[in-house]
């Protein structure tokens, strides 16, 4: 194998560090102003895409532990994004339904996060080529750790 083959700049894996780092920095501006982290942009993400889930759905969602979850979750009640409530027929279940500040500041972060990157770079068909790739990546890792 050549050395140039097996160099950093070669690496898949750094590539996607280095993506991912930037992505954290990215959003971590981004979101600062509205008093969100990524993670916790996140479940928001979920809650628009389907108001009422239980934890385990948004767990299930976002490969996340109800451990990992919980103190998200609390924070965003906390600082009034969501509510969460067991219901009367079920104790066990936890459901998690936006708040109104949760439902209308939706529009606003979307806003937030297209105005900081500009669409420019990518058209709707590289968009999509890029989501497919590393969704076949995170495939193909996935097949390889469960072996």
């Amino acid at each position: 194998m050549k050395s140039d083959q097996v160099s950093l700049a070669n690496q898949i894996c750094f590539s996607v560090y280095n993506a991912y780092r930037l992505f954290n920095r990215f959003y971590k501006q981004t979101l600062q102003p509205f008093g969100l982290t990524y993670s916790q942009y996140l479940i928001l993400r979920s809650l628009w895409q389907q108001d009422r889930k239980t934890l385990h759905e948004i767990g299930d969602e976002l490969h996340l532990s109800s451990n990992t979850l919980t103190p998200l979750l609390k924070k965003l009640e906390v600082t009034g994004w969501i509510q969460r409530h067991h219901p009367d027929d079920d104790k066990r279940q936890l459901v998690i339904i936006l708040t109104e500040k949760g439902k209308r500041q939706e529009i606003a972060i979307h806003h937030a996060i297209i105005d900081r990157f500009d669409s420019d770079d990518f058209d709707a068909e590289q968009y999509h080529q890029i989501l497919e790739i590393n969704q076949k990546l995170i495939s193909k890792l996935t097949q390889a750790i469960n072996r």
